[in-house]
């Protein structure tokens, strides 16, 4: 019955247009929470995979000089941004008495790419596998909130495609629910946010390098992610290679339902046993920074794009 549903709801993302991403997200929770999270040895890699292909089939709607414009500014607001969560991390973890690499692993996930980012640095600050779990869990707790607040509050406060874009990129974890909440707002904001958060995304090796250091652990191979290559690469061939739009439109509508897809994993990966594990003081922590940056990186949106 479980996988009957599970492949049920998957088929009517790849043969309708019924399910948005929101709601692709909300099916994939409650499956997770009713029924447990299908495929548990190897969920986490397939909705990777699945986002990655996803985001790379997005570069062949998007044009390169956008993409070379909106990263360069992008790499200040992502520096911002980045330092800014450490040290608010840092002083919220001590305020609440979260321990040290705990607290590593939630602020770098927070200010960089949710989950992708705990499992890149996790292994640089030999953190056990309690403390990789609660931080994944706290950040996709909140990650999947992000995809239902920020489009809402988005349109209550009025902001413009290019400002949503920019604040969806810098205040929400995961490339998924970034990429999700873009797409509901519209084609503009999407293409800007998913070339910012990629660029934010690239702070990873050296997050990982200057943790290493502090945490005085030796050197770590760091996976590089390739697919924003990939994207760069699809965004280029759009650009200079006009003659297949038509193809390129094509494969813009399947990376926007593998993207669906992606988030319906994504969900599932939400099961009762992930949530037993968060404690109190961990989530308070997560909450209250993602709260700061989401707040702090909206004002300077209203100023600054």
């Amino acid at each position: 019955m479980q996988l009957a549903v599970f492949w049920g709801i998957i088929l009517l993302v790849l043969l309708t247009d019924l399910i948005s991403a929101p709601l692709a997200l909300f099916a994939g929770i409650l499956v997770g929470l009713s029924m447990g999270t299908p495929y548990p040895a190897r969920l986490g890699t397939i909705t990777r995979c699945a986002l990655q292909i996803s985001v790379v089939g997005l570069g062949f709607g998007i044009n390169l000089y956008q993409v070379a414009a909106t990263g360069l500014s992008g790499l200040v607001y992502t520096a911002v941004s980045l330092v800014a969560t450490m040290v608010l991390g840092l002083l919220l973890a001590k305020l609440l008495g979260v321990e040290k690499k705990l607290n590593h692993l939630i602020s770098a996930g927070t200010a960089i790419c949710g989950g992708s980012a705990i499992a890149a640095v996790a292994p640089a600050i030999k953190a056990s596998e309690k403390e990789i779990t609660v931080a994944l869990g706290v950040v996709f707790v909140l990650n999947a909130l992000a995809l239902f607040v920020f489009p809402f509050l988005g349109k209550q406060l009025h902001l413009s495609q290019e400002q949503f874009g920019v604040w969806a990129a810098i205040a929400i974890h995961d490339t998924s629910s970034v990429v999700g909440a873009a797409t509901s707002y519209g084609e503009e904001a999407l293409a800007i946010a998913t070339t910012l958060k990629l660029t934010r995304a690239l702070w990873i090796l050296p997050m990982v390098l200057l943790t290493g250091f502090l945490f005085k652990t030796d050197g770590k191979r760091v996976s590089f992610p390739l697919f924003i290559l990939f994207f760069l690469t699809a965004s280029i061939l759009s650009t200079f290679l006009q003659d297949f739009q038509q193809v390129y439109a094509i494969l813009v509508l399947l990376a926007k339902k593998g993207l669906i897809i992606s988030l319906f994993l994504t969900g599932a990966g939400i099961s009762l046993p992930l949530l037993r594990t968060i404690s109190v003081r961990p989530f308070l922590q997560g909450a209250l920074l993602w709260i700061l940056v989401a707040t702090g990186s909206l004002v300077a949106v209203f100023y600054l794009v």
